[in-house]
């Protein structure tokens, strides 16, 4: 199974952007980064719209052969054992991609969470979005290292 990242916004130049290629760069698994934009101004038709562009595009790209798992605070706080559980439990299931969408600045809308497959958290608090990238890509090389039984990963 392959597993990418949807983001909304541009990443800049800088440390996070290292730190994410990084552990990406190193598996084999890894699709890709997809980054979108919305130029709406904010508030909810712009949230409407960023996750109709991350929908879109998995059905564009991936239609019926993918799975997604939304970021939201209101999520499922996953352990990375967990995490590396639920990828192994849906490769065996024949699942083609996986895809992790990251919403802007407001989230994502209701209806990307209701269609999403899995909805998880990184905690209640509030994390700037490049960092969120980043701990979502070595969450992901993490689970990784987990199924290939390197001891990367040390509980």
């Amino acid at each position: 199974m392959k597993l990418g990242i949807i983001a909304i916004g541009k990443a800049k130049r800088g440390p996070e952007q290292e730190l994410i290629k990084s552990r990406t760069r190193r598996l084999p698994s890894f699709d890709r980064i997809v980054e979108l934009e919305s130029a709406l101004p904010a508030g909810p038709k712009r949230k409407q719209d960023e996750s109709d562009k991350i929908l879109d595009w998995l059905n564009r790209h991936h239609a019926g052969k993918s799975h997604l798992i939304g970021l939201d605070p209101k999520g499922q706080n996953l352990s990375s054992e967990e995490l590396a559980v639920l990828i192994s439990q849906w490769r065996d299931q024949g699942i083609a991609h996986c895809y992790f969408a990251i919403g802007g600045a407001d989230g994502h809308d209701k209806h990307l969470i209701e269609q999403s497959q899995k909805v998880i958290s990184f905690g209640r608090a509030t994390w700037p979005h490049m960092l969120c990238r980043v701990m979502l890509a070595e969450q992901i090389y993490r689970a990784e290292m987990i199924l290939s039984g390197h001891p990367y990963h040390r509980a």
